[in-house]
């Protein structure tokens, strides 16, 4: 597969170099927020916005801008990205937006969002840094959800909690409480809950890898049958 084809852009952005589970990169937001799978989603949504487009932004105007100052230049786009999500949450998603509070502004310093523009959103045309930004999204998006879902349900037993947050009215019929008379986990709520959840899906990846892998390198080659001789 080619190096920058699309495929394997996507591929690397959302498994191969995950940006929660191999880079570990933005690991404050996501350890901070994801106690729950709606507040997991709503900044995941928020930061694959942000990554779609600072990283469409910054390949259009890359012959613009000389190397030496390329750095304040991304963080002045992405600064400009960020403050625009963060008002339309604040006019549109009022309530999660009071929930998420300060981890939506601190996007701007979110590792992996400078680390994608100028790894690859510089050396790249518009297309390919765009697919690069929603993959790379996704990647960080799926490590929030299935954290917050893990946490949520080992800390309250229920899943998509306060969805009306990110939902509205339709939300307030979403919550599914998977464990009757259940009285909670307070650890799986607390900070130290996602260190120990993040180490988790690390481990599942880790083995699910290598399982990937020794599959691959048994599988028995079927060699070409020469054909028969007239």
């Amino acid at each position: 597969m080619n190096e920058n084809s699309y495929g394997k852009i996507l591929k690397d952005g959302v498994w191969n170099q995950n940006t929660g589970l191999v880079a570990l990169l933005g690991l404050c937001p996501l350890l901070a927020t994801s106690n729950s799978v709606v507040n997991g989603l709503g900044l995941g949504l928020a930061t694959t916005l942000v990554l779609l487009l600072s990283n469409v932004a910054i390949s259009l105007i890359r012959n613009l801008v000389r190397p030496e100052v390329r750095i304040p230049v991304f963080v002045l786009v992405i600064a400009c990205v960020v403050t625009t999500v963060e008002l339309a949450m604040h006019a549109f998603l009022p309530g999660l937006y009071t929930v998420l509070g300060i981890f939506i502004p601190l996007i701007v310093t979110n590792c992996c969002v400078i680390g994608r523009a100028e790894a690859f959103a510089f050396k790249n045309g518009a297309a390919k840094a765009a697919v690069d930004g929603v993959a790379t999204g996704l990647g960080f998006l799926l490590v929030l959800v299935l954290l917050g879902a893990l946490r949520e349900v080992v800390g309250q037993g229920t899943l998509f909690a306060q969805a009306e947050l990110l939902f509205g009215s339709l939300g307030k019929h979403m919550t599914l409480h998977l464990v009757g008379d259940y009285r909670g986990f307070l650890l799986a709520i607390l900070p130290p809950g996602a260190f120990l959840g993040l180490g988790c899906l690390i481990a599942l990846k880790n083995v699910f890898d290598a399982h990937t892998k020794r599959r691959i390198e048994t599988k028995p080659v079927t060699a070409a049958l020469p054909e028969a001789s007239a």
